[in-house]
């Protein structure tokens, strides 16, 4: 009802129906002549191979994304900047790979201005029928900060396809007239759902008089679902231990632990050998800088809060007392490069190739702050049940997650994108991550 997990599908079929669509009118402009299908294809097949790549730069840009179709504004700006990129590609995988066999210079140079009018154009009218969906109007039942979170983002933004007529806060249950203010009014404004948080102990008093509603046609939604569906986070206050049992324990996940094993492997090693040659560089720039040390070795806590030792380039500055890490910090001028480039965090490839990591998790954090964390917040310790990464679907979505300092408020907002990801664990997943990942590292967006 919520999440429009068909909206990405269409958006990638209309995507390549007009890339491919450009191609036919280059063909068509190019010769003054309508191309027959062998000639067609003839052009498709090299050209088919950039779609691919263009793509997965489209996906990178996060035109893919749930909330793609209400940041129209962002629109012409992203398509601009992401198809200057594919022109760039275009022209490399052209002119340094001939095994074609055709001449693209005059067909390449008319086909970007064609796929980029034509993409632009998709992209920015596809808000009009695909954000227009019949409305249906709604109820909320629940409680709680989240309640109100989903009330307001629902209220007040378009792209969703119900209506809310009314909301219902369970702590207050006990002064209406149930019978008379809500279920009168659900026949009467012709209410076809209700989201309501099944979880929540005050919800029995109403359930008689939810139970005949399921003879009027009405749909019943866990409030839950459609939080997540929502925000890609858990929503702490709803969750408890039935929740983790549910979600957590009684699932297995072998296939997707031993192919994520393989391909961090894999991957770390690669990367490791090729980092190698910017170690010399770094090593330089950080010793010219204060002439410290050049590495920095952190105790952060690991799967099953296991103590575990990340090596990381040294980005803070260091006491005169022994070389340390100062009392109160402060990022250097290299150091504030490193972290932004995330070049700081190269050495942790051999982290995942140890095991202590894996490239993609939850951020591992120090000891001291989560013996804290564990005393305020309710299921921290839940983050630890699985390897922690180099980077993690909090990270990416998390715009206010702590560096370094205790901060509970933002940190129970991170555990829920925590949660999230632990529920949701799969190679889809974290393939997302890893794109969003390094669309935040070419940016330079990282922090």
């Amino acid at each position: 009802m919520i999440d429009n997990k068909k909206e990405p599908i269409i958006l990638f079929l209309g995507d390549i129906f007009f890339l491919c669509l450009a191609l036919w009118f280059t063909l068509l402009f190019r010769y003054w002549d309508v191309p027959s299908f062998d000639f067609f294809k003839e052009h498709l097949t090299p050209f088919s191979f950039l779609f691919v790549v263009w793509i997965l730069n489209f996906f990178v840009a996060g035109l893919y994304e749930k909330h793609t179709l209400i940041l129209r504004k962002k629109i012409p700006s992203i398509i601009f900047n992401t198809q200057i990129i594919n022109s760039v590609i275009a022209v490399v995988f052209f002119y340094f790979i001939p095994f074609f066999g055709i001449a693209p210079k005059t067909n390449l140079f008319i086909y970007l201005i064609l796929s980029s009018g034509f993409i632009f154009v998709w992209r920015y009218y596809s808000v009009s029928f695909l954000g227009f969906r019949k409305k249906q109007n709604a109820i909320l039942i629940g409680s709680g900060k989240e309640m109100v979170e989903l009330r307001d983002e629902i209220k007040n933004n378009n792209r969703y396809n119900i209506e809310l007529v009314s909301f219902v806060d369970l702590k207050e249950v006990d002064g209406i007239d149930f019978q008379e203010e809500i279920i009168n009014r659900i026949y009467s404004e012709n209410v076809r759902s209700v989201i309501v948080d099944l979880k929540n102990k005050k919800v029995s008093e109403i359930l008689p008089h939810l139970y005949n509603l399921i003879f009027s046609d009405v749909r019943f939604v866990d409030m839950y679902k459609v939080y997540e569906d929502i925000f890609d986070r858990a929503p702490l206050s709803l969750v408890g231990y039935n929740w983790f049992l549910e979600n957590i324990s009684s699932k297995t996940h072998m296939a997707y632990d031993f192919l994520k094993k393989i391909m961090d492997v894999a991957i770390a090693f690669i990367l490791g050998v090729i980092s190698l040659i910017f170690y010399p560089f770094v090593y330089l720039a950080i010793k010219l800088d204060d002439g410290g040390p050049a590495f920095f070795v952190g105790e952060r806590v690991g799967q099953n809060g296991r103590i575990i030792k990340l090596l990381k380039f040294r980005s803070m500055g260091v006491s005169s007392k022994g070389g340390g890490i100062e009392d109160e910090p402060k990022i250097t001028k290299v150091g504030s490069f490193l972290r932004k480039t995330r070049i700081d965090e190269l050495p942790q490839l051999f982290n995942v190739l140890k095991g202590d990591l894996s490239l993609i998790g939850p951020r591992p954090e120090c000891f001291d702050l989560v013996k804290k964390y564990n005393e305020v917040i309710p299921y921290y310790n839940i983050r630890h049940l699985i390897k922690p990464g180099l980077s993690g679907w909090a990270q990416m979505y998390h715009k206010n997650h702590p560096h370094h300092g205790l901060d509970i408020g933002e940190t129970k907002v991170k555990l829920s994108y925590d949660l999230y990801y632990i529920k949701n664990r799969s190679l889809i997943l974290d393939l997302k991550i890893t794109l969003k990942t390094i669309r935040t590292l070419l940016s330079r967006a990282g922090a």
